[in-house]
């Protein structure tokens, strides 16, 4: 059975960073694609980071250079540093494991999702 759980949501400042961590079970990490997505209220969600099991990144360009994804084969871990956060990154932010690298968000087994709320 596959799980991901997600952990490192809160309440942050504009400005401030947060990690997210995403640990993983049931699979074969290492052979998976990573991706970390958001859903804002009113919106659809929205691929933010993802790595590939060949450790190759790609970002939305809203958090390019703010930003890092990066995964622990060994923990089974996929994480999100999160800096200079802004409001509008507060969302819902959900772990997406994945063979493909389409980062369709069709496809994949996902998290439950952990909150991510950036005041002004």
């Amino acid at each position: 059975q596959v799980q991901l759980v997600e952990s490192g949501g809160g309440l942050m400042q504009a400005g401030g960073s947060l990690r997210l961590s995403c640990t993983t079970s049931g699979i074969t990490f290492g052979a998976y694609n990573m991706g970390w997505y958001r859903q804002a209220p009113g919106k659809q969600r929205e691929l933010v980071a993802g790595i590939t099991r060949d450790n190759n990144t790609n970002y939305a360009d809203s958090v390019k250079g703010r930003f890092t994804i990066s995964r622990n084969n060994a923990k089974n871990t996929v994480y999100l540093q999160m800096n200079s956060l802004k409001p509008e990154d507060t969302a819902v932010y959900y772990c997406n494991a994945r063979f493909d690298s389409s980062w369709s968000i069709s496809s994949g087994s996902w998290g439950q999702g952990t909150q991510v709320t950036v005041s002004s």
